[in-house]
């Protein structure tokens, strides 16, 4: 699937190109600190950092400034004070494309840069439907469908963190594959939040509010189809791997299998659901970035594309 041809509206830069937007060959954080927040088979290296992440803090950097001066002009028109309001960037993208990884070390390198600032991260599956109530719907095969969301109230999350409330959210675990009971993340009026999910740029169904509407920065990561869907077998296994001798695990019930069922029936959970979900209702939506990062096959970023 390689559709670049459909970005028209977007700058590209080469990876060379990129990295020279930022003249420091000091990273922001050790080897080992990187090794502590990349995800499971992310192979992202300090390299990395300092060619393509040390650059993206300028940028953002410009739009935060860009965002207050436009704050501060709107308040003189209106004859109010300026309030401040925290910086929402949304990250997009596949199902094990990297997304996490992005916003942990993002999360790291905006709390180094702006000393002061608090710098939240939020995932939307926290937002997802409890497992009970997508059985009552009858979507349980559609988790991480639009459908499968409340996205009201992942707006009206938004809207408050917007407005400089403090919002208590759900928390969803990977490791039960449900939102955790009684268990509630509390974000509190953060300088900086980042929003994670591969629903982030959609809009409800017949709703006129856009979550993108709330973002003050948003990127998008962008891979071909059959990379992503490799690096999915890849996490699948290390996930078995990992839940071997821990009956409570999601994925315990999938380390009874022979391995190679086992990975035949992650081959089609992708290809009948995760693969659908990207084609259909998340890379439709990646017009709606800001910036586009382009991973090769090696997980390598290999091109840019901004926002003209």
């Amino acid at each position: 699937m390689h559709t670049h041809h459909e970005l028209i509206n977007f700058e590209r830069l080469s990876r060379q190109e990129w990295q020279t937007l930022h003249q420091e060959s000091q990273a922001l954080l050790t080897e080992q600190e990187l090794d502590s927040i990349k995800s499971l088979n992310d192979t992202i290296g300090i390299q990395d950092v300092i060619d393509i992440y040390l650059p993206l803090l300028n940028l953002i950097t410009i739009y935060k400034k860009t965002q207050e001066n436009l704050s501060f002009s709107k308040s003189i028109f209106l004859k109010k004070n300026v309030q401040t309001r925290p910086f929402i960037i949304g990250i997009s993208g596949s199902v094990a494309v990297g997304k996490s990884t992005t916003s942990r070390l993002l999360q790291l390198l905006l709390s180094r840069t702006f000393e002061n600032a608090s710098v939240e991260m939020v995932t939307t599956d926290g937002f997802l439907y409890p497992n009970e109530t997508l059985i009552k719907k009858g979507i349980l095969n559609k988790k991480g469908f639009p459908e499968s969301y409340d996205m009201e109230t992942l707006i009206h999350f938004l809207d408050n963190i917007k407005n400089g409330h403090t919002v208590d959210i759900p928390v969803y675990s990977h490791e039960i594959y449900n939102i955790v009971p009684n268990q509630k993340q509390t974000i509190t009026a953060p300088d900086f939040l980042i929003i994670e999910g591969i629903n982030v740029f959609q809009n409800q169904q017949n709703n006129r509010l856009y979550m993108s509407d709330y973002f003050d920065f948003s990127i998008y990561i962008d891979a071909e189809s059959d990379n992503i869907e490799h690096w999915y077998l890849e996490r699948f296994k290390r996930l078995l791997d990992m839940a071997e001798r821990d009956e409570s695990n999601y994925y315990y019930q999938y380390t009874k299998l022979p391995r190679q069922e086992a990975l035949d029936f992650a081959r089609s959970i992708w290809k009948t659901i995760n693969l659908v979900n990207l084609e259909n209702y998340i890379e439709p939506t990646r017009n709606r970035a800001e910036l586009i990062i382009h991973k090769d096959k090696s997980h390598k970023i290999d091109e840019i594309y901004l926002k003209k």
